[in-house]
């Protein structure tokens, strides 16, 4: 179905369950480690990443999985561990083992606490939840675009799996954008809107940045494109050039500026 920019279906899907979420993290992280042996040196630079070669974003991938195994573990959401409490958080041998080993400890923690297990999030302002759920969640964008830039720095990026991407979208929203307080500009309504059939309303204001599945009134901008490119594009992987914008382009491209990204 073909909508103009005024005019949009919104449906946004459930967030997979916890098993989902660890299986995802599990082949993300697997495609990861895939590239970079594929890539027979892991000095390539990433592009996705300039300052990184292949060995700095497996090493970087890593650390996070195993700082956020010990998160998970203490279950306290009042602080978040020491860096001295992380194990072997470089890696001493081969690197691609290091790198399994810290997908593991990663998936056992998030198995052992299960969903609704409370820890410390550096999301905390963002409305969303500071659970175990959560930061799976967040671990399988982290693992999935991570995974696109090596396959990227050796000639061969992949989409997205469609279950991280459809969800990735909203949970860019909830966290990434959700987390940095109030927009500094002019209120906004934009809406990205997924091929695969699923889109999401986004109200930009002084209160931050929110979903609204109640659609409310019509969006300044329409962004269009599969679900892998949506998550692409907001984490500033791909131009907006690949993606279709229907609209005030310009309250995009300042939304696209705003925020971390890595």
């Amino acid at each position: 179905m073909t909508v103009g920019p005024g005019c949009y279906n919104h449906r946004m899907t459930p967030t997979p369950s916890l098993s989902e979420l660890l299986s995802l993290i599990d082949e993300r992280s697997a495609a990861l480690r895939a590239a970079v042996d594929a890539a027979g040196a892991l000095d390539v630079p990433v592009p996705g990443c300039p300052d990184w070669s292949l060995r700095e974003l497996t090493i970087h991938l890593g650390e996070v999985q195993r700082f956020w195994s010990v998160v998970v573990a203490d279950a306290d959401p009042d602080g978040a561990p020491s860096h001295d409490r992380i194990p072997d958080p470089e890696p001493l041998g081969d690197l691609l083992t290091w790198s399994a080993e810290s997908t593991r400890l990663l998936l056992d923690a998030l198995t052992q606490a299960g969903p609704d297990r409370p820890c410390w999030t550096w999301w905390g302002p963002s409305g969303a939840p500071m659970t175990a759920a959560a930061v799976a969640r967040h671990q399988v964008q982290e693992a999935a675009v991570h995974a696109f830039d090596a396959q990227e720095a050796i000639g061969k990026p992949e989409p997205l799996p469609s279950a991280a991407a459809i969800d990735g979208v909203a949970e860019f929203v909830q966290v990434g954008l959700g987390s940095e307080g109030a927009w500094p500009h002019d209120p906004a309504r934009i809406a990205f809107a997924a091929a695969e059939g699923s889109s999401w309303p986004v109200e930009l204001s002084a209160e931050g940045v929110r979903l609204d599945p109640t659609g409310g009134a019509a969006p300044l901008a329409t962004v269009r494109a599969p679900a892998s490119d949506l998550v692409l594009a907001l984490y500033r992987r791909i131009p907006l050039d690949r993606v279709q914008v229907d609209g005030d382009r310009a309250v995009v491209e300042r939304l696209l500026a705003w925020g971390d990204t890595e």
